[in-house]
C-alpha cells in the first residue's frame, strides 16, 4: 500500500505543478509544445522528439486575456490565453490550437496576435464531416500541414517510422488510462475522486511513456486488491473539465465516488485508438478522428446518439446519477442540455446541472446541490 500511495502522490504532484514539469523538461534539453483543446493530434509532437504539454486553462484570475475577449466567452478559452500571456507557458517552442467550436476559433486568432509573437501557433482547422472519405482526406492534409509547420518551427524531422512508434505509445497509454478508470471505480475507498482526476490530469504534463509506467504499477496493485464497498454516492461526471482543487475537495468531503466520466479533459479523448494497420500515418490520425463520437463538439446527424451514450454510461457503471458541470457561456453544452435532461428523465436516473467556471473559489452552491442530489438518490431507492 505504501508503494501505491507514493505513486499516487507523485502523479498528484505532477498534475498540480505544470510549470515545474515544463522547467524539468527544458532543463533536460527537450523542447515543449503546448496542446490546446480539443483533439489535437499529440502523436505528431511526440514523434518529433518533443514534449506535448496539455493546456486546459487551470484555475486563476483572468486579467490580460480580457484585452482580447468580451467577458461572455467561456473561461476555458480565456484561461488558456491568460496562461499564454502571464508567463505560465514561457519556454514552449510552439502551441497547437484547434477550432472545433465558436469560442476556439477566435481564441486561435487572438492567440496569434498576442502570445503568438512569443510562442508560435500551429493552426488546426479540423473538418467536421470526418467520416466520409473526402473528410478523412481533408483532415489528413490538415494534420500533415501541422506536421510540416512543427518541423519548421522546432527544427525537427518527423518520420513515418517515428509516427507509428508514437501511435503505439499513445494507444498503450489510452488503454492503461481506461483500465485505471475502471479500477478506480471498483476501489473507491483507495482511490479518492480527487486522486482519480489528478492521475488522469497528470498525463497532460508528462511524456505518455512516463505516465504509462506509473499506470502499469498502479493498475497492477489495484488488480491484486479485492473490490471495495462504498456507502457514499456513486456518480458519473459530464462536462468539459472538473479539475478545480476546491471542487475535488468537496467530492472527497461529501463521499462522492466517480465511477465513470463523460468529461472532455478526461475520458472523452481516451475512447478511440489509432488503427496501426493503416499505412499512411496522417490517414490513420484522420481515421481515428472519424471514429470519435458522442461528443457535443463533433457533428452527428443523430442528436439522440449522445444522450443515449451518457445514460448507458450511468447504467453500466452502476452510478446513482450524473453530475453535469456546465461551463458558463458554453453555447455547445447549453444547446445539448435539453436532450440530455430528457434522456435521463426517461431513464429515471437523477441528473443535476451545476455551473462551472475556472475562476470559481466559492463552492457553497455545489455543496447545496450535492445535498439535494443525495436526497433525490435516497428517494429513488424507495
Amino acid at each position: 500500500m505504501s508503494e501505491l500511495r507514493e505513486l499516487l502522490d507523485n502523479l498528484c504532484h505532477i498534475a498540480e505543478n505544470q510549470r515545474e514539469q515544463i522547467d524539468k523538461y527544458l532543463a533536460e534539453g527537450k523542447k515543449c509544445v503546448g496542446v490546446f483543446p480539443y483533439y489535437a493530434p499529440e502523436e505528431i509532437i511526440y514523434a518529433g522528439g518533443l514534449v506535448p504539454i496539455g493546456v486546459w486553462g487551470g484555475q486563476g484570475p483572468i486579467e490580460k486575456a480580457k484585452n482580447y475577449f468580451p467577458t461572455f466567452y467561456y473561461s476555458l478559452a480565456l484561461r488558456c490565453l491568460e496562461m499564454s500571456l502571464d508567463g505560465s507557458l514561457d519556454g514552449l517552442s510552439a502551441s497547437m490550437l484547434t477550432t472545433l467550436d465558436d469560442t476556439l476559433r477566435p481564441l486561435s486568432q487572438n492567440y496569434k496576435v498576442s502570445a503568438g509573437r512569443k510562442i508560435p501557433m500551429i493552426f488546426l482547422n479540423h473538418g467536421q464531416h470526418r467520416k466520409e472519405d473526402f473528410g478523412k482526406e481533408y483532415n489528413a492534409r490538415i494534420f500533415n500541414e501541422a506536421k510540416e509547420e512543427l518541423e519548421k518551427i522546432c527544427d525537427v524531422k518527423i518520420t513515418d517510422e517515428n509516427l507509428k512508434k508514437a501511435f503505439e505509445v499513445y494507444n498503450e497509454n489510452r488503454a492503461l488510462q481506461r483500465e485505471f478508470v475502471k479500477l478506480a471505480a471498483s476501489h473507491p475507498q483507495t482511490i479518492k475522486a480527487s486522486e482519480r482526476c489528478r492521475v488522469l490530469k497528470a498525463s497532460n504534463h508528462m511524456l505518455k511513456d512516463e505516465h504509462s509506467e506509473y499506470l502499469k504499477k498502479i493498475n497492477a496493485i489495484l488488480k491484486d486488491m479485492p473490490e471495495e464497498d462504498w456507502d457514499g454516492l456513486k456518480v458519473i461526471t459530464s462536462g468539459v473539465i472538473t479539475d478545480n482543487p476546491g471542487l475535488l475537495d468537496i467530492f472527497d468531503q461529501y463521499k462522492v465516488a466517480i465511477v465513470g466520466d463523460d468529461v472532455a479533459a478526461e475520458s472523452r479523448g481516451l475512447k478511440v485508438d489509432v488503427d496501426t494497420s493503416i499505412e499512411d500515418p496522417m490517414l490513420a490520425l484522420a481515421d481515428q478522428f472519424a471514429r470519435m463520437d458522442e461528443d457535443p463538439l463533433l457533428y452527428d446527424p443523430d442528436i439522440w446518439k449522445r444522450p443515449a451514450y451518457v445514460v448507458n454510461l450511468a447504467k453500466e457503471s452502476g452510478a446513482d446519477g450524473c453530475l453535469l458541470f456546465m461551463m458558463n457561456f458554453n453555447d455547445t453544452e447549453e444547446m445539448e442540455y435539453p436532450s440530455l435532461k430528457k434522456a435521463f428523465e426517461e431513464a429515471g436516473i437523477p441528473l443535476i446541472k451545476m455551473g462551472y467556471d475556472q475562476q470559481m473559489v466559492d463552492f457553497g452552491q455545489v455543496k447545496t446541490q450535492l445535498q439535494t442530489f443525495s436526497e433525490i438518490v435516497e428517494l429513488n431507492k424507495f
